[in-house]
């Protein structure tokens, strides 16, 4: 199949939104707390400015239809830090698209000088531990001189 990794537009918020309803849908969901509509995607693309962005992976074969998306946000309380993240729709995942879309967070992270990026690993997710593990070994390798950390969700401290 083949696809198209790309920034985000707003015209992406309702697709974006779209994915995030459907892994909150998952018997474990990962990463969202309460209602992330439309809206609020379009909230927090223009809260991050040129200093953060989202990214679609899309199915160019199929009237350009997202499969997943990932973030790069900045740290108000660090400026050399950003945090990443990608999520995949249930049928779309382990064919690489999520690889796909760390390369190009991790390309923008570079051009806005991040030294630091962080994802935040779910308690007990093995594959996610998995794919974070990888992603932490292809940053030195597009920033170069930057660090990954992988802190570990709690509870009460989710998004």
């Amino acid at each position: 199949m083949p696809v198209n990794v790309r920034q985000a537009t707003k015209a992406d918020a309702a697709s974006i939104a779209e994915i995030i309803t459907e892994l909150q849908r998952e018997r474990e969901p990962v990463g969202f707390q309460g209602t992330w509509d439309e809206a609020r995607i379009l909230q927090q693309m223009e809260r991050q400015g040129d200093a953060g962005a989202y990214f679609v992976v899309e199915e160019t074969d199929r009237g350009n239809r997202i499969l997943g998306f990932a973030s790069v946000d900045f740290n108000s309380e660090d400026p050399e830090q950003a945090s990443f993240g990608a999520w995949i729709r249930a049928v779309n995942r382990r064919q690489g698209h999520a690889t796909r879309l760390a390369e190009e967070c991790l390309a923008f992270a570079r051009t806005r000088g991040y030294k630091r990026i962080r994802a935040r690993l779910p308690e007990n997710n093995e594959p996610a531990l998995s794919y974070l593990s990888s992603i932490g070994a292809l940053v030195p390798l597009f920033n170069p001189g930057t660090s990954f950390e992988l802190p570990i969700y709690q509870e009460n401290d989710r998004p």
